[in-house]
């Protein structure tokens, strides 16, 4: 497959950090004659913190040489801003097997779940989520998600950036709209960064379906990785434990005297004090107990951790609360892995899973984790201020197919052995959106009789996307940013919020 031209490294790169490009204009530059570009001073100061990935996190991030963009950058508040947490399904849920059953559609349509009813008069789901069932009045539904990539890549893509390409691509050619969030809320001392990816979204297969492309690696998430609902898990380099004070010390007087080797070479003194500050920042950030505190699931009392669900998708949505609620503004989390079945993912063909198995092995804990998370956002006031999230790229095909089992495991049959599947569906697709003060206990859009076609209230990704920049306060008809080939690039190319999801007063 060939490599899509607008992701590779321009020709007047300066240069990798971190391992990717950085896009600089020539005037930003510099030269090796003393007139570094800010960015490498950064890489090259930092230098004694290279354990540290918060350290190289926030020394891009705070102080980096901005990518000119059009409109204003969000302003300073007094008070908490408004947030979101994403929860992805990689692969793609089945609409009809939850938020969009069809119980009147032919058996070869339905499948075996039954539809039930919810709290809110005229709603019903699937039987696989009742304590989703309990609380539709907390969220909406929106049914009448379209779009027009039909491989995981392009339809992910689609959902992050507003690509209108069909086709799959290795790399992204847009920045996603975390990436574009994290940039336009910059500039202001934090505790914790903009984004924190709990379980990040960044690969499928071979393909890179998220990242900061030409707005630069700083703009990309903290990343934690690992289960949190292990007894043993951590966030590397995070506050200080017994025994490592002295070499925490040793690294910061390093670092100091590389700063001072550098200012007897370097004479520009306001790109001096920036790098001090970024010290000073770094170093506090990494010693603030808010810090790891809000990474410390066993803060929490045994009881809310049961209610999230002693597995890995229940504490990643508990983590997600809690570094929300500490003041992280950008939490994504993807559910994959064992809890998902033999092939890991929501990417239910026949060869992969028996559907309706795989369905019933996930759901259980989908449905808990997503309901508490829903639940405290709602017990703790967050609601007005934190959007939740739930979606994958696309739906998964009405019609049931049949194929043969390419390997045993979890949902899945002997190989060779037939079984049911359902394969991707662009066409149409089903979201759920609870808190962020919206009209909520309410469906928007639909399909039709058979989950096949929307028939009322289309939503393209552009659509999502602008209901995402919409809550966090960016006006995404103003903002543009110019990419590797200085092309100005809007934020979104068309689109508006979705009809329905206003805030509410």
């Amino acid at each position: 497959m060939s490599r899509d031209p607008s992701s590779e490294v321009p020709q007047n790169c300066p240069g990798p950090i971190g391992g990717r490009c950085s896009s600089l204009s020539a005037s930003q530059q510099g030269n090796s004659q003393g007139n570094l570009p800010r960015r490498e001073l950064l890489r090259l100061g930092l230098g004694g913190f290279a354990s540290l990935s918060l350290m190289d996190l926030l020394a891009m991030r705070a102080n980096a040489a901005p990518v000119e963009a059009n409109g204003p950058v969000a302003k300073a508040s007094t008070e908490k801003p408004t947030a979101i947490i994403l929860v992805w399904l990689r692969g793609g849920i089945s609409h009809l097997d939850s938020f969009d059953p069809k119980p009147n559609a032919p058996s070869e349509y339905r499948g075996p779940f039954q539809a039930v009813p919810t709290n809110v008069p005229g709603i019903h789901v699937s039987e696989l989520v009742p304590e989703l069932a309990k609380m539709a009045d907390r969220y909406a539904i929106v049914r009448s998600l379209a779009q027009t990539g039909p491989g995981h890549p392009s339809g992910t893509l689609q959902m992050f950036s507003g690509d209108p390409d069909a086709p799959d691509k290795l790399f992204p050619r847009y920045p996603d709209w975390m990436s574009v969030a994290s940039k336009l809320r910059s500039g202001q001392p934090r505790d914790l960064p903009i984004h924190v990816a709990v379980n990040p979204i960044d690969y499928y297969d071979n393909f890179k379906i998220a990242g900061s492309t030409y707005l630069g690696p700083q703009y990309e998430p903290f990343a934690v990785k690992g289960d949190p609902n292990l007894p043993n898990f951590a966030v590397p380099n995070l506050g200080l434990s017994p025994g490592t004070d002295a070499s925490r010390i040793r690294s910061r007087l390093q670092l100091q005297q590389q700063l001072d080797s550098m200012k007897r070479e370097v004479d520009y003194l306001d790109r001096m004090q920036a790098i001090d500050k970024l010290q000073s920042q770094a170093v506090d950030m990494v010693l603030n107990p808010r810090a790891s505190e809000a990474f410390d699931l066993t803060r929490e009392k045994d009881a809310t951790r049961d209610r999230y669900g002693r597995h890995t998708w229940g504490q990643q949505c508990l983590l997600a609360r809690r570094l929300i609620e500490a003041g992280v503004e950008i939490v994504t989390t993807e559910f994959d892995g064992p809890l998902c079945g033999r092939v890991k993912n929501w990417d239910d063909h026949a060869v992969n899973h028996h559907v309706f198995d795989a369905l019933r092995y996930r759901m259980a804990p989908f449905d808990q984790a997503v309901s508490a998370l829903i639940e405290d956002i709602y017990a703790r006031g967050m609601d007005q201020r934190v959007l939740v999230v739930v979606t994958g790229e696309f739906g998964r095909t009405p019609r049931i197919s049949y194929d043969a089992s390419t390997g045993a495991g979890v949902c899945s049959g002997a190989v060779g052995v037939m079984q049911p599947g359902r394969d991707h569906w662009p066409q149409a697709g089903s979201m759920l959106f609870a808190g962020g003060g919206i009209e909520t206990g309410q469906v928007i859009g639909a399909t039709d009789a058979r989950g096949e076609e929307v028939i009322e209230g289309r939503v393209g990704p552009e659509d999502f996307l602008a209901t995402i920049y919409r809550h966090l306060q960016i006006d995404y008809n103003k903002h543009f940013f110019h990419d590797f080939a200085g092309r100005p690039t809007p934020i979104i190319r068309e689109g508006k919020e979705i009809a329905g999801l206003a805030r509410r007063g």
